[in-house]
């Protein structure tokens, strides 16, 4: 019997089949509806706009003029978003605020409007979040997103994407190309602030959520309430693409600053708008218990010196939180989040002894395999795994068939085609189970990935935008580089590089012991001087570096063999000497 009674089913009396033939549980493919395209009326000279991509749209009037709240994935999301309101209100755009450094990628759309510069309010850590995504970790954020997304699924058919839990998808064809257009706030704060703004009076209050720099904003006047920590779903403590650790107990503090306001108006960045002080009353209490269930349950667990197997095993919600969509394992599953709390909380080791010294992936597998009785009792076990609809222990089965094979092949093609589909399809069966879009999401990417439907392996390589490096201060891609440097091809070299950049910024990276340690360049023996379009285009791999030398789009100062050597070390195919 599965544990997960909530968010996945041990067998497919829940399965139903999709407006476009999608394969799914039937509460996923019922939550669709939520997110249909819709400029809701919130209350007199207030809309919002859901359904337009990930994220909502907010539009209010003050006595100045128009605030926008929130500009979505690009310029055209954005600019769709106007082009609705316009049917509204003429009113002027006099300013914007983010409530996160999510969806703000399409201001330059208002700024176009406005016919120049917008006062925009913020967080101070909206541009560092954004710099820190799109550069050190950028291959594992993008990979992250096209699972948890499903941005690669097909649009129709068995695994078609059903939706992503906070939206129907990432962002909408409607809107390629997909132009980014973020403009930095002019306007930061890091603290509780009021301030008036186009004629209304503006509360500000942190409230750290899915980032640190999120904000819920209080309209006393209209009594509204802007906010990223309501979710039209469970709150996602862990996100299946991978993210820093969310604090419950940061969470519980925000959600007990929205019920104290007593809003009669609730917008969030995902989902409907909510209206009436008894209902959002109500509704937010739930969310913030939910949170505080998965807390107290996992600490108690912790304190009682069970394993985060033992406890994701043992900690379910109540039935009572299944009675509001906002509480429901949509999006994420407190399985998943149960074992987040642990780690954040309490770190990787949880008093299993195993783990303590654990026998190396690899090693591991053949170990299992040859105590099964080899490859083939494993296969054997794992279909009869998969026609006893325990998807579970299939996966695990074929996961070592898989992974022997890890240390030839990589993780994106180990394994035979015979045992990758095998492991395919127990993936697929949760996928089409369970009620968590992410799970479903991820599932799907990999088993089409196992099976040969899609190449993932230009996301398992770091590849820098364009767009952030020309908008990024220089040393920011720079010292980058660092999380890329193979210490391998780097052993025994000791090399201080300066580069030098035509509008006069400079940083630097010295290549010692295994490491790239970040400077500012001072005091290098060797030196490389270009302008940012071309460090752009290298780092896209648009350039190679021989080829930018060859036609003088980069000069040397120093020792030359010593630069190409120091740069060949480091995982980017444009810098290698070949």
């Amino acid at each position: 019997m599965s544990v997960l009674p909530d968010s996945f089913m041990p067998d497919d009396s829940a399965t139903e089949i999709g407006p476009a033939g999608q394969v799914g549980h039937r509460d996923l493919i019922a939550h669709t509806p939520r997110f249909e395209r819709t400029l809701y009326a919130v209350r007199e000279g207030v809309w919002c706009m859901v359904g337009n991509g990930l994220s909502n749209q907010t539009f209010i009037e003050a006595p100045d003029g128009l605030i926008v709240i929130d500009t979505g994935e690009s310029v055209q999301e954005m600019q769709a978003a106007l082009d609705d309101v316009r049917q509204h209100t003429q009113l002027p755009i006099v300013a914007v605020i983010y409530t996160h450094f999510h969806y703000v990628a399409g201001t330059q759309a208002l700024v176009d409007a406005a016919g120049g510069e917008l006062p925009i309010w913020g967080h101070a850590d909206i541009v560092a979040n954004r710099q820190r995504v799109s550069s050190e970790v950028s291959a594992a954020a993008g990979r992250g997103l096209i699972h948890q997304f499903g941005m690669l699924l097909p649009t129709e058919g068995p695994d078609g994407l059903i939706n992503v839990g906070l939206g129907t998808e990432f962002r909408l064809a409607d809107h390629a190309p997909f132009t980014p257009g973020f403009v930095p706030p002019t306007h930061t704060l890091t603290e509780k602030t009021s301030v008036r703004i186009a004629g209304l009076d503006v509360e500000f209050t942190p409230a750290p959520s899915d980032a640190d720099d999120s904000l819920t904003i209080w309209f006393p006047e209209l009594s509204l309430c802007v906010h990223n920590i309501v979710w039209p779903t469970l709150f996602n403590v862990f996100p299946i693409r991978g993210e820093e650790y969310r604090d419950p107990r940061v969470l519980l503090t925000g959600l007990d600053h929205v019920a104290a306001l007593g809003a009669e108006h609730l917008v969030g960045t995902h989902g409907p708008p909510l209206s009436g002080a008894p209902h959002i009353a109500h509704e937010v209490e739930v969310y913030r218990d939910s949170i505080q269930f998965m807390w107290d349950q996992t600490v108690r667990g912790i304190n009682r010196g069970l394993t985060t197997d033992e406890i994701a095993t043992s900690v379910q919600l109540p039935d009572e939180f299944g009675q509001s969509y906002l509480t429901q394992q949509f999006y994420g599953i407190v399985e998943h989040h149960v074992r987040q709390i642990h780690a954040g909380l309490r770190g990787w080791f949880d008093g299993d002894e195993s783990r303590l010294v654990a026998v190396p992936p690899v090693e591991r597998a053949q170990k299992m395999i040859d105590g099964f009785g080899g490859p083939d009792a494993v296969r054997a076990q794992a279909q009869a795994a998969l026609d006893g609809d325990d998807p579970r222990w299939a996966i695990e089965l074929a996961s070592w068939l898989v992974h022997v094979d890890i240390d030839e092949h990589g993780r994106a093609d180990a394994g035979s085609p015979e045992d990758r589909g095998l492991l395919a399809s127990g993936l697929r069966m949760v996928g089409q189970r369970t009620t968590s879009s992410n799970l479903r999401n991820w599932c799907l990417t990999r088993a089409l990935e196992l099976e040969g439907s899609l190449d993932l392996s230009r996301f398992r390589v770091h590849r820098f935008n364009r767009h952030d490096v020309l908008n990024s201060p220089s040393p920011v891609f720079v010292h980058t580089l660092r999380v890329l440097l193979d210490p391998s091809r780097a052993a025994g070299l000791d090399h201080h590089l300066r580069f030098e950049f035509a509008d006069g910024s400079a940083a630097g990276l010295h290549v010692r012991r295994g490491v790239a340690a970040p400077t500012d360049g001072a005091g290098a023996e060797h030196s490389l001087h270009l302008d940012i379009e071309t460090w752009a285009a290298i780092l896209g791999n648009k350039l190679t570096l021989n080829e930018a030398i060859e036609q003088d789009r980069v000069a040397l100062e120093g020792d030359a063999a010593s630069i190409l050597q120091v740069l060949s070390c480091f995982d980017l195919a444009s810098l290698a000497q070949r």
